[in-house]
């Protein structure tokens, strides 16, 4: 069963580390099936607090996602959005 690595941005606070954590972050995706299905795109808030963008990817299954958020390289790269922004993520269970 899919599942779907979920990324709400709050707010940036140092667009240099954003800069690092994209490029880290994009390189941590090599070897593992994701496919990104949001990027931060038109996004119009219908109910709760606002958030800047938001990002999707789609795993095959929910333990892959786990995989790739858990792995090494995405570990490096996180510290950097950590840094940067103020985030909400989270992995959860799509339907088939």
């Amino acid at each position: 069963m899919s599942a779907f690595f979920v990324a709400l941005r709050e707010s940036v606070h140092d667009p240099e580390e954003m800069r690092l954590y994209a490029d880290m972050a994009g390189r941590s995706a090599q070897g593992h099936r994701l496919v990104t299905r949001v990027a931060y795109g038109r996004l119009r808030m219908t109910e709760g607090a606002p958030i800047e963008g938001a990002v999707v990817l789609e795993f095959p299954t929910f333990e892959e996602a786990e995989a790739w958020y858990d792995g090494a390289a995405y570990q490096e790269a996180v510290v950097h959005r950590f840094r940067g922004a103020k985030y909400r993520t989270f992995i959860l269970e799509g339907v088939d």
